[in-house]
């Protein structure tokens, strides 16, 4: 009886499990592709009709594929294109930053503008802004410069004997407070031109995107990709906590330093183009759990860039509110996102 019946059960758990495994990729794969139509839609509309240049629909669409009046390729190729791809790609980074942030602390408020990596990326730039007087190149570098520093400092005043999460998150928030009073303090040295210039930048704003731009987005995705999915595996040990983590042969310290760094090199290049815009970093990754609960860190990517470019058209296009810049959205929509968040948390813990 015993002998029939233990073959007999072991088939049914294994027919169970590829089940299972089956609506879990058929999940994925209507999630996935639902979040790139959506993106693709918002990508489409904002070339076409975005923006605040009065260009007809048919001239538009010429202009995307190569004809059309001059003025429409000027617009479409130099300016709408090129904003619509730094969009979609400043999201992806985001939400890939700050998904390797909360999969590193095990805390889904944990992102790099919450712990601080863009308060001091934003204070680099800003560095470069008033006191070099710096464009482009020379910002992004302020930006990285500024982003490893805080990670650097936030590593290093957290460390006791050992790397703990929640000393990391303590110290970063503060190290977060000193660089942003220290960007307050060079904007109130700046003239005003170079003032406005930098409150635009720290709002978050993709306007004058550069096809340049956009190649260094596309490099830091293709980047970050590959080292999120090699580091993923040591990320999901550090989750069984520390000690399990280091008897499973992950090398925890090291673990946290790259993860750090590499967060904070995600974020920095995101925020040295568009600025540090608001939230997306936070809501990509819970967004993307509630969608594919078993899915890896990659859905937050898309998720960032659906969400980000639908903010861009939003703030070129809506009734009322356009054009403003892209951050004042992220932030009107993400501080009830995080609001939501610790309340969620909170009742979780109860």
């Amino acid at each position: 009886m015993t002998a029939v019946t233990a073959p007999a059960t072991e088939a049914v758990v294994v027919t169970a499990l590829r089940r299972e495994r089956r609506r879990t990729r058929v999940r994925a794969a209507l999630v996935l592709t639902a979040l790139g139509a959506v993106t693709v839609a918002g990508l489409v509309v904002e070339v076409l009709v975005g923006g605040s240049a009065d260009i007809a629909l048919s001239d538009a669409l010429s202009a995307v594929f190569g004809s059309g009046t001059g003025l429409a390729r000027f617009v479409v190729v130099e300016t709408r294109l090129p904003r619509a791809l730094t969009a979609v790609l400043v999201g992806a980074v985001f939400g890939l930053s700050g998904v390797v942030y909360q999969r590193l602390v095990s805390n889904v408020l944990a992102t790099p503008d919450i712990i601080g990596v863009s308060a001091g990326a934003s204070a680099g730039a800003v560095a470069v802004l008033v006191v070099a007087g710096g464009t482009g190149l020379a910002v992004q570098a302020g930006a990285l410069a500024g982003a490893a520093l805080a990670v650097f400092l936030i590593f290093g005043l957290s460390w006791t004997h050992g790397s703990s999460t929640y000393r990391l998150v303590l110290v970063g928030i503060g190290v977060g407070a000193c660089f942003a009073a220290a960007t307050s303090y060079l904007l109130a040295l700046a003239d005003s031109m170079t003032s406005t210039r930098a409150m635009r930048w720290l709002i978050g704003s993709l306007s004058g995107a550069q096809w340049n731009e956009v190649a260094v987005l596309a490099l830091t995705l293709v980047v970050g990709v590959v080292a999120v999915v090699l580091l993923t595996p040591s990320l999901d040990a550090l989750r069984l906590g520390d000690h399990l983590a280091s008897g499973l042969g992950t090398r925890v310290g090291l673990v946290r330093v790259i993860a750090l760094l590499l967060g904070a090199a995600l974020a920095a290049i995101a925020t040295s183009v568009a600025g540090p815009v608001a939230f997306i970093a936070l809501v990509a990754g819970p967004i993307a759990a509630r969608l594919l609960p078993q899915a890896g860190p990659l859905p937050a990517a898309a998720v960032g860039a659906a969400v980000l470019v639908l903010a861009d058209v939003a703030a070129q296009t809506a009734p009322v509110i356009s054009p403003v810049p892209t951050g004042v959205l992220t932030g009107l929509v993400g501080a009830p996102a995080l609001i939501f968040l610790l309340l969620t948390r909170k009742a979780e813990a109860r």
